[in-house]
This record gives C-alpha cells, sequence and structure tokens, in this order.
C-alpha cells in the first residue's frame, strides 16, 4: 500500500463524521471513527464491509515505514507507538497491536493548536499549578480523557508567563509548543530517547526548571521524578488511576514493603496536586470533563504518610477543602448537572459515591422547584387496621 493511498483513507474518515477522536482499524469491522465518544462505521468506496488480516497488516506496516525500533517492539512487546502527519489536515498519535494472531489500529487525533485554561474552561487550580515552583503534579484518568491536553494548557500558562526551560518527554509528542517566554525542548520517546527514565536522568543534566513526563510507567521512572522533584524541579507527569487514593496506593505497589515509609515520606515532602479526570457525554452531543482536585496541605501530607483511615481519606479532604481549591468528582459532576451540561442519568453512572451524587441532585432539584421523587398521590388510610378493632 502506498503512503497516498493511507493519506487518502484517513482524510475520508476525518470527514465522515462530527468531532472525530480516534479512528480504529479492527479485522472483523468495517472502518469506524469514534465521534463524541461512540464507534460508528465509515462508508467508502470501494465498500469495507470486514476489514481482513491482510488489509489490516499492510495498513500497519506502511504506517511503521520500515522503521526499525518500531517493527522490533512490535514483533517482541506485541504493540508499539507512533506519530503520523497528514498535510495540512491533522496529525496523529498511534498505536499498533496485536490480537488473536491479527493486528489492529487506534489512531488518535492530535489537535495542532495548543489549548489554554481559560478556552478549556479548567478549574482555577489550574492556574496555581501552573504557577508552582517545585513538586510533582499527577494527572490521572483513564486512556482518552484529556490528561496530555490538560497538562499541555498547564504548559501553555507557563510559556505565556515564565522565562524557564521547559523539558518535554512524550510518547509521541502531541502539542507542539511555540517559543512565547519559555524555552521548550520537546523529546520523543524512540526518535529522541529510549526510556523515561534514561530520558529523565538525562533532563536533569539539561537545567529545566518544568519537566514533563508523559507517563510514569516504572518504579526507576517514579524514583528519578521524586528525586527531580526533591531538587527543585516542577515535575508534570500521568498516571492511569481512578482517583487520589489509588494514584498513591498504584505509586507505593511499585517499591518493596521495607520501602514503604521512606516512600511515604518523598511523597509527602514533593506531591502538590493530584488531579483526576473523566469524559462524560453532554447534553446536546460532545462531551465534557468532569475533575477531582487534591491539593497538598497538613491534613493530606498526614494522609499519605500514615495511610487512609476511618474519617481521615482523601476523599473527606478533597470534600471539605473546596475553600481551597479541591473538589471531588462527584462535587464536580453535581455542578455539571446545576449547570444543565450533563443529565441525571449521566451524573450517576459517572458518579464515585451515588448516594452523594443523588442528595447533591435532590438539593437542585428543590432549588428549582422540581419534584425529588416520582411518588404521587400519598394519602392518609383511615380505614387501616379498624377490622382489627372490630375484633375485639
Amino acid at each position: 500500500m502506498k503512503k497516498q493511498e493511507v493519506d487518502h483513507i484517513l482524510a475520508r474518515m476525518l470527514d465522515s463524521h462530527q468531532n472525530v477522536s480516534d479512528l480504529n482499524f479492527t479485522v472483523g469491522k468495517p472502518l469506524q471513527v469514534e465521534s463524541d465518544g461512540q464507534l460508528v462505521g465509515v462508508d467508502i468506496r470501494p465498500k469495507i464491509k470486514e476489514l481482513t488480516p491482510f488489509q489490516t497488516e499492510t495498513f500497519a506496516l506502511t504506517l511503521i515505514n520500515q522503521n526499525r525500533r518500531l517493527t522490533e517492539a512490535l514483533i517482541k512487546k506485541g504493540s508499539c507507538d507512533l506519530s503520523y502527519s497528514l498535510p495540512g489536515k491533522a496529525r496523529f498519535r498511534i498505536n499498533v497491536f496485536s490480537q488473536s494472531g491479527n493486528y489492529s489500529i487506534v489512531l488518535r487525533q492530535l489537535e495542532s493548536k495548543v489549548p489554554t485554561i481559560k478556552d478549556m474552561k479548567l478549574p482555577d487550580s489550574f492556574y496555581e499549578i501552573a504557577d508552582e515552583l517545585n513538586g510533582i503534579v499527577f494527572v490521572t484518568g483513564a486512556t482518552g480523557s484529556g490528561k496530555t491536553t490538560s497538562l499541555a494548557a498547564v504548559l501553555d500558562q507557563v510559556n505565556e508567563n515564565k522565562s524557564v526551560h521547559v523539558v518535554t518527554l512524550e510518547d509521541p509528542i502531541e502539542y507542539q509548543h511555540p517559543h512565547k517566554r519559555a524555552t521548550f525542548n520537546q523529546r520523543e520517546l524512540g526518535n529522541d530517547f529510549d526510556a523515561f527514565a534514561s530520558g529523565l536522568r538525562a533532563a536533569l543534566r539539561q537545567a529545566p526548571k518544568v519537566i514533563l513526563v508523559g507517563e510514569m510507567r516504572d518504579r526507576e521512572t517514579v524514583e528519578i521524578g521524586l528525586s527531580a522533584a526533591e531538587t527543585g524541579h516542577l515535575v508534570l507527569t500521568t498516571l492511569h488511576t481512578v482517583d487520589a487514593g489509588q494514584t498513591i496506593n498504584r505509586i507505593l505497589g511499585l517499591f518493596s514493603t521495607e520501602e514503604e515509609n521512606q516512600i511515604r515520606i518523598r511523597l509527602a515532602d514533593t506531591v502538590r496536586w493530584i488531579v483526576g479526570q473523566r469524559l462524560l457525554p453532554k447534553v446536546g452531543g460532545g462531551r465534557v470533563a468532569a475533575f477531582e482536585i487534591l491539593r497538598s496541605n497538613v491534613r493530606v501530607k498526614d494522609c499519605v504518610l500514615q495511610g487512609e483511615s476511618e474519617g481521615k481519606t482523601f476523599y473527606d479532604i478533597m470534600q471539605k477543602g473546596q475553600a481551597f481549591g479541591m473538589t471531588t468528582f462527584d462535587d464536580h459532576i453535581v455542578g455539571l448537572y446545576e449547570q444543565g451540561l450533563i443529565t441525571q442519568e449521566t451524573a450517576l453512572a459517572y458518579a464515585s459515591r451515588r448516594g452523594i451524587v443523588g442528595r447533591g441532585i435532590d438539593k437542585v432539584k428543590s432549588a428549582r422547584g422540581e419534584a425529588t421523587t416520582d411518588i404521587d398521590a400519598l394519602k392518609m388510610d383511615r380505614g387501616y387496621d379498624k377490622s382489627y378493632d372490630r375484633a375485639f
């Protein structure tokens, strides 16, 4: 398959629906795109009802373009990551992976314009994250929840306001930051460094003030990241966890039991913020982000050092810390419902604690003068138990 044919197919898929975020090639299915969070088929001429193993493999090998490192990774590890440009139209982050002896491909469309905190309507806490001088900031969530986009907005805020050196370690580079006040050096895994740990170790010798690490994947990367935060750098990174408590536990799980106390001390000293993200279906189409934000303070440090216990959890701290820029997913989801951005069904489906969200929705409905229950026409049963009285 020629590059021109690949470009033609990708262009047709992008134009097939509104708000396309991902392109999907899977054996046994037609060409698919993800539009507003839903996979939908794509009509193309000649029509492809079901992709064959030969078609997906040919497409994958064309994208890989005889790159030895990517080919070896695909054969040995079962998957590989790369980037691809569709001239004048789009850039993609691509993952090619093996499944049941066949190859599948997922292409994530990358935005060309660097997002801003204001344009994305992110919580005001993100401005404070950009103002941090040192420490480590974790942005967590599932794949495709917008972690990289939020971090790009934070870096743009740094770029606008600080004359500092920023080094990014990405897999692959998604947003290309122009030089404004800050000086950016963006490095891509595979092309510019061979592993996040070695790239991060080298970054410490490159005199940066801010370091972006695409993902904390292993113990060595975490350890070097903590060292960087301890030595006066601001480290921004992501983890695939669902909330603040799981983030701390995931990091602790990378180390032995004997090392746990030492790592707890280091985390308590270096963690500045833990931000969780989820994308929810929006009323009228599209998606809206919900956030959980934990900010370091004395109570948070004590919770990291001693572990969570009854009545002393990260959730409790976030609930009571709204004045300091903190929030739980549940409180933020109720706020989105109050603004009319999501439905009640969506709010309850994505809640961390359904009971809390349910009570929050009832308060919103009461304030609007709406009914909080579908039970109606209740009346007193005045004849209840009279037969019992007559029997005696």
